[in-house]
């Protein structure tokens, strides 16, 4: 991954469009710059890999909503960097309010797809996996999601990887 974009922090809502009973935003970068956003937004560090139960406080204290915070740290992570997730109510306003509090604090909006771009260039995924994400969340149906989870868990990936080991196998043996 390029140096300048390891050090850049993201954000982004991770939850589609519209109301909904849950909401996600996400932040990922730096284990520091991570930590320093959590501390900011849910007032506490976080023990890694545990929900926790907080107030998410904007730049005053005052709460934008309540819900759960979790720390995933780097490298045992989507991205390979240290994520953190605040999980809320599905409230678009509540989202945009917790987003641009992380933005505050010093992330940019991710690009689209620049989560799983992370994970990629950190070897979390090969190219097939990370092509797979997109796949998975555009399926249409059961046949299709079932395809896109398969190749998201490796099973393309190890079955080129046979016919590439078998394939220079042969080269060997005609030599």
């Amino acid at each position: 991954m390029d140096s300048r974009q390891r050090v850049v922090t993201i954000a982004a809502i991770a939850t589609p469009p519209g109301r909904g009973g849950i909401g996600v935003v996400r932040v990922s970068g730096p284990g520091a710059r991570v930590a320093a956003i959590v501390a900011g937004v849910a007032g506490r560090e976080l023990a890694p890999r545990h929900a926790t139960h907080v107030t998410f406080r904007d730049a005053r204290g005052g709460p934008i909503d309540r819900g759960l915070a979790i720390l995933f740290p780097g490298p045992a992570s989507y991205t390979g960097e240290t994520v953190a997730e605040f999980h809320g109510h599905g409230s678009p306003a509540a989202m945009r309010l917790l987003l641009a509090r992380c933005v505050e604090l010093g992330a940019r909006l991710a690009e689209p797809g620049e989560f799983t771009k992370r994970a990629f260039l950190s070897g979390k995924l090969d190219l097939a996996q990370a092509e797979s994400v997109a796949d998975l969340i555009d399926a249409a149906s059961a046949t299709a999601a079932r395809a896109a989870a398969r190749s998201l868990a490796g099973e393309f990936s190890r079955e080129v990887r046979a016919i590439v080991d078998a394939v220079t196998d042969l080269r060997m043996v005609g030599e």
